[in-house]
């Protein structure tokens, strides 16, 4: 998949594209289902099926009640090459593109620099400055330019729609199981592992450690987890999400650790799936009281995986 994070980077022979555009947090059951048609008609076309989407979302620039992110970016991207996507365009959603007028949206990025030939959307998309722009006037624009626009169907699942807000819902109490139905596939975080503190190792339980944005979906706490990517072998381990409160922590960190394992894979790229959550996240009175803890969620988790 080609990732362009600029349109300045676009090649000057670009010839087109089939595309829809959106935030697609959550990649469900319902983008999924936009992602099959796209491809169809990427070979109908015989043009590059793309996915348009924006950093930060929408919703994150503007002031007010930010709903936290189902996936970091780089997951957003990584699922999306899964998925078999040709191309994903990011847009820097800023003050600049935030007064973009409607048409002026259209006609210069959509038409001009991305000859988008076939856009499909849901028909309550809203664009442009002051959200002015929506189905009608795409279409409008579309007949007069060659590019055919098509609205996206609602997908249900056991009679409800599937949306990210549902999965968001899902993920805050920790309800994996639900969370994943609507995903169709297994919830994961990826990323390079990376230093940390290396207080895990002074009270046995060393861990590896992934950085999380500061709004994340997935409720704080402890976690029985698959760790992918080490090698071909699936392993498993304890998780930690959270800002570690009882060492007095700042950042969102994903930590894990991982039963039976002793290498050094500092800079390594995994993910990890979060398969039950234990418990809630806590500010414990000592080292050794948390070291407590943790043995027994260690046991618990070996419990579930038959360790």
């Amino acid at each position: 998949m080609h990732i362009i994070r600029d349109l300045n980077h676009l090649s000057p022979h670009h010839e087109g594209c089939v595309a829809t555009i959106g935030n697609f947090d959550g990649l469900h059951l319902g983008h999924q289902s936009v992602f099959t048609h796209l491809k169809a008609k990427s070979r109908e076309y015989g043009l590059p099926s793309t996915v348009i989407s924006f950093d930060p979302l929408p919703h994150e620039f503007f002031p007010g009640d930010t709903p936290p992110r189902i996936y970091p970016q780089r997951d957003k991207m990584r699922l999306l090459k899964k998925l078999g996507i040709d191309d994903f365009i990011r847009l820097t959603f800023n003050k600049e593109f935030a007064s973009i007028e409607a048409e002026d949206f259209v006609n210069n990025i959509l038409l001009d620099q991305l000859n988008v030939r076939y856009l499909a959307v849901g028909d309550d998309f809203r664009f442009g400055r002051m959200r002015k722009g929506d189905f009608q006037l795409l279409q409008t624009l579309g007949e007069k330019n060659n590019m055919e626009v098509q609205d996206t169907s609602t997908f249900t699942t056991d009679g409800e729609r599937v949306s990210s807000t549902r999965i968001r819902s899902a993920l805050q109490v920790g309800d994996l199981p639900e969370a994943n139905r609507l995903l169709g596939q297994p919830y994961s975080i990826s990323g390079r592992i990376r230093h940390g503190d290396k207080l895990g190792r002074t009270i046995g339980f060393p861990t590896i450690n992934l950085k999380l944005p500061e709004a994340i979906a997935l409720r704080s706490g402890i976690y029985a987890v698959k760790v992918l990517g080490l090698d071909d072998k699936t392993y498993y381990g304890a998780a930690s999400v959270g800002k570690r409160p009882t060492v007095n922590g700042s950042d969102m960190r994903l930590e894990t650790y991982i039963f039976n394992f002793n290498q050094d894979i500092y800079g390594k790229y995994i993910c990890i799936e979060p398969v039950q959550f234990i418990r809630p996240e806590k500010k414990f009175e000592s080292l050794e009281i948390m070291q407590d803890a943790i043995h027994r969620d260690c046991d618990q988790i070996k419990a579930i995986f038959k360790i």
